[in-house]
């Protein structure tokens, strides 16, 4: 590159060095301070336009104005060191030329060669062409400033050798975008890597010979399937077999650079090839499920391609865990539980920029473009509580998605993998009947994330030889796709051909090949070597306590006064110099109140506790949602804001952070807004983590509808399906105030339908104590269930669900809670009213009103599993009562009476009559007038005091 000095000896635009100059603007643009004082000096004058009409100077960063100046102060010999006039056609040439190179960059895929079909004709885009210039046949042999490209070491160019190399690198099997990104470090690093090479790597002989294993090993596995398992379903990866040849390249290279843990998530397609081909299970094994048989110890199980697996395997750079998600059907909804899960293992070796820890995510085209998780795990991908270091994306894009090829029926984006433009993320998309371009843009994706910590995808073109299932028939709705495919011999076969070409393989070794992994299968061996079968690494999770614990109410949940004052006092004292607001200032005097007994542990001083013990017993606490550190209700402020922000670099302070010099972390994040992915990454940590307390808030509880997949098949049903255990706990604010049918209901009913097999915890807890042995006991008892916890609203503030700070330092959870009022004796009672949440405090309150000696009120705090021991003898304290009244806020539909009616009809005795009280039926989980949610109210209190009318039922 020329020196400064030789730079400035140039009149018209700086000559050659055009480019140069170019560059040295940029650079300036993005930072001032990087280039020489008179170099800034000089643009300085330049950026700022004259002011005109009485208007003010403005700073203008186009370039086109720029590149005028130059040509008009070198005409005035601004910098004019030779005596002749400067040419400025060959100025504009030298724009033109630049222009040619900038047009390659951006539009070169759309001229590349990345579809083995060939379906579609290559567009007419002008801009890649020098006419569109103005640049003639007579244009193409002169020489030209090549400074800001990387194919030659050389200042200069013909035009017609610039083009072929922009063409070889933009137009043939690898097709780039990232022009779109704006740090300009990270479009020049690609431009370099590509350039440099014209994106067509060199590969050596036994390079090449792998990459065909790879796809030999691909191809013949689909196809012993196909013919010993006629008609089964397995997703078929043929048309796709360079993925295998690409996850091959994603291990080997991980592995030499660092990598000790790659957590894949994928959907069916090619999924039973990546077991066999890349993780190592044993054919025999996926021949056995095939064959019907099953695991052991598993309520439900799973179909075969939705199953995960684990295996380590050796690397040039050491051991490598591999971990494949388990997937339902819901296809992309296993990308945040990926990221979940990488997070937390990057947590638990301190992998602070994710170089140990890779999450690859492998999509199909269709639903890469068209599920909106997609996008909300995207939107994670840099922020502070989320983010793993960046995410491969591979897509096996066979064009088809389900039934639909025509991209105006299948997206409204160009490419499938345009949803990735929101975060600035390359993508390179490449040919799959080049495996060695799909090797090439593997690696060079890997680099790109360990070089920049951010999101990269490889966009693998292929096709799909069969239907969507192996009992699909495609051309019925696509006949010209798949006569195309029909003709086609195959990714191997081409492959297999050019080497042979090449000289790289002898005649016929290429099916010798094919026969000796076809005897693999037959036999039923292992195809990965070497596969570490005893191999157990430094952070594996040991989840064996967890395994097979008997379910339990109870646990060793108080804490001493002592410790309990000591945690009070550290997360009630504000730091020298932060100025917190009134208004939390005022929470704090009420917090330290309640530690001298002068007031009642509220709801959030009792969650308080309970994270600041576990912390300081070594259990960390990871706590997310839309408004988690304020709460949604302002009921929490587990973060406070110096309302000077002088003495922090963010201006917060986390107390729980501060409660022991060893305590563990807790972490608390205001989520994007997000349901799904933030739901479905917290699912992924608490199943890769059980020692960490993990929470997610929902703003409101109807919110969670958003994340209704995740519930229905992770939370719900992992354990039965997969095996797999999770404590996480799910916070869903749920009460009837008034506020309308979207910020009333939690939908209750949903998460009682989805229990059986002690699957989860559905609980309702009514006062501070409560909340705080219920968080305790989630993570002291041997054994991790998800956490439904219906948290309140109006109770947050209310008085009467205060509790003395003894009720924290002895006891436990009390999932029955029996009358309370002395007053009111067993042998008098009549009625019972059984309930659940905050209707309570409306029942005593009503009662009270009335002077009603003769009712008991029994509050149901855990609702599944339901205590039938503690709830028998509780109602066997009321042998006089003839009438047992469930009340709740829900309308009749909805709430817990459906499941709970069965529970109660249980454990009542002869005689006894069973009724309901409560609103009617309805669409709507509440009212949106605050007048006709009143009367409601006064209607459901009122029946319950008053005659039984309706459904009722006698034992």
């Amino acid at each position: 590159m020329s020196t400064e000095k030789e730079v400035q000896s140039y009149s018209y635009l700086f000559g050659g060095n055009a480019p140069y100059v170019e560059e040295l603007y940029e650079a300036y643009l993005d930072n001032p301070a990087s280039v020489a004082d008179n170099w800034r000096q000089y643009f300085d004058q330049l950026q700022h336009v004259p002011a005109t009409d009485g208007q003010e100077s403005t700073r203008d960063q186009a370039h086109a104005p720029i590149i005028e100046s130059f040509a008009q102060r070198a005409k005035a010999n601004a910098f004019v060191t030779r005596a002749q006039e400067p040419d400025l056609s060959v100025a504009s040439k030298q724009v033109s030329v630049q222009s040619i190179v900038a047009a390659y960059r951006s539009l070169g895929l759309r001229w590349a060669d990345i579809d083995p079909l060939q379906r579609q004709e290559r567009p007419e885009i002008p801009e890649l062409t020098p006419a569109f210039y103005g640049l003639t046949e007579a244009d193409l042999d002169k020489v030209y400033s090549a400074t800001n490209t990387y194919f030659t070491t050389a200042e200069t160019m013909t035009l017609r050798d610039l083009i072929k190399s922009l063409r070889d690198t933009y137009c043939r099997s690898v097709g780039a975008e990232f022009m779109y990104i704006s740090d300009p470090v990270a479009k020049r690093w690609i431009q370099e890597r590509l350039e440099s090479t014209v994106a067509a790597p060199n590969y050596s002989v036994d390079e090449k010979r792998h990459i065909l294993q790879q796809l030999t090993e691909a191809e013949g596995l689909e196809r012993f399937l196909h013919t010993k398992y006629v008609g089964q379903k397995r997703f078929s990866l043929e048309g796709g077999e360079s993925f295998i040849a690409s996850m091959d390249a994603v291990v080997s290279h991980s592995g030499e650079n660092g990598v000790q843990e790659i957590i894949v998530g994928m959907a069916h397609r090619g999924r039973l090839n990546m077991l066999v081909n890349i993780m190592g299970k044993m054919p025999g094994d996926l021949f056995a499920e095939f064959e019907g048989k099953h695991a052991e110890g598993l309520t439900d199980g799973d179909v075969k391609y939705h199953n995960g697996f684990s295996s380590d395997v050796s690397t040039k750079g050491g051991p490598v865990h591999l971990s494949l998600a388990f997937n339902p059907s819901h296809l992309e909804i296993v990308n945040p539980v990926v990221e979940g899960s990488v997070r937390a293992r990057q947590e638990r070796r301190s992998d602070t920029d994710g170089s140990q820890v890779l999450p690859v995510l492998v999509h199909g085209d269709a639903a890469f473009a068209g599920q909106g998780v997609v996008m909300e795990t995207l939107s994670l991908a840099q922020t502070r509580g989320y983010g793993t270091g960046g995410t491969l994306h591979i897509v096996i894009n066979n064009q088809i998605g389900f039934t639909t090829s025509d991209p105006r029926d299948s997206r409204s984006s160009l490419y499938c993998s345009d949803i990735v433009k929101m975060i600035e993320a390359p993508v390179f998309h490449v040919n799959g009947d080049d495996p060695e371009a799909v090797v090439f843009v593997t690696r060079l994706a890997l680099d790109y994330r360990r070089q920049f910590r951010h999101d990269v995808v490889v966009d693998i073109v292929c096709f799909r030889k069969l239907g969507h299932n192996e009992q699909d028939t495609p051309a019925l709705t696509q006949p010209l796709m798949y006569k195309k495919i029909g003709k086609h011999p195959g990714t191997r076969q081409v492959y297999a051909d050019k080497l042979t070409t090449q000289g790289v393989l002898a005649e016929g070794e290429a099916d010798e090949l094919v026969k000796k992994y076809r005897q693999l299968m037959e036999d039923g061996k292992q195809t990965i070597e070497p596969v570490l079968t005893d191999y157990k690494g430094k952070y594996a999770t040991d989840w064996s306590p967890f395994a097979n614990a008997k379910w339990t109410d109870a646990a060793d949940t108080a804490v001493p006064m002592a410790e309990l004052q000591r945690l009070g006092e550290r997360i009630t004292t504000v730091p020298e110099g932060c100025t917190v607001h009134q208004l939390v200032n005022k929470l704090l005097n009420d917090r330290r109140a309640m530690l001298k007994g002068e007031l009642n542990i509220d709801w959030g001083m009792g969650e308080h506790l309970a994270y600041a013990s576990l912390v300081a017993a070594g259990y960390p606490v990871r706590l997310s949602g839309e408004d988690a550190g304020r709460g949604t209700f302002s009921h929490r402020h587990a973060v406070w804001h110096d309302q000077k922000r002088e003495r922090w670099n963010d201006g917060t302070y986390i107390p729980l952070q501060n409660v022991s010099d060893k305590q563990a972390p807790f972490v608390v994040i205001d989520s994007v807004l997000s349901e799904e992915a933030v739901l479905g990454f917290e699912y992924g940590y608490s199943a890769t983590d059980p020692n960490t307390l993990t929470i997610w808030e929902a703003q409101f509880g109807d919110f969670a509808n958003g994340a209704q997949v995740v519930i229905d098949q992770f939370i719900a049903s992992g354990e039965a399906k997969w095996g797999r255990y999770s404590g996480l706990v799910m916070l869903l604010p749920h009460g009837y105030e008034g506020q309308g049918p979207e910020h009333s209901s939690a939908r209750i009913e949903r998460y009682l339908q989805l229990c059986a097999d002690n699957n989860m915890q559905v609980v309702q807890p009514t006062n501070g104590a409560q909340i705080f042995h219920l968080l305790r006991r989630q993570m002291i008892r041997p054994f991790r269930k998800p956490l439904v916890v219906l948290t309140p609203k109006s109770l947050l503030r209310n008085k009467d669900a205060g509790v003395p700070l003894s009720q924290l330092a002895e006891g436990q959870f009390q999932p029955i809670i029996g009358e309370t009022d002395k007053a009111i004796k067993a042998a008098a009672v009549k009625r019972v009213l059984v309930c659940s949440g905050k209707v309570y405090y409306d029942l005593v309150n009503a009662r009270k009103e009335r002077d009603l000696k003769d009712v008991a009120i029994v509050r149901v705090e855990q609702l599944y599993p339901f205590a039938h021991k503690t709830f028998e003898t509780v109602l066997g304290k009321y042998s006089k009562a003839t009438e047992i009244v469930w009340v709740q806020d829900e309308p009749q539909n909805q709430g817990p009476w459906f499941y709970v009616q069965h529970h109660i009809y249980q454990n009542m005795k002869a005689g006894q009559k069973l009724a309901y009280a409560g609103r009617a039926a309805s669409s709507s989980p509440a009212v949106g007038y605050l007048a006709k949610h009143v009367e409601q109210q006064k209607a459901l209190i009122e029946q319950a005091f008053g005659r039984l009318k309706g459904f009722s039922l006698t034992k």
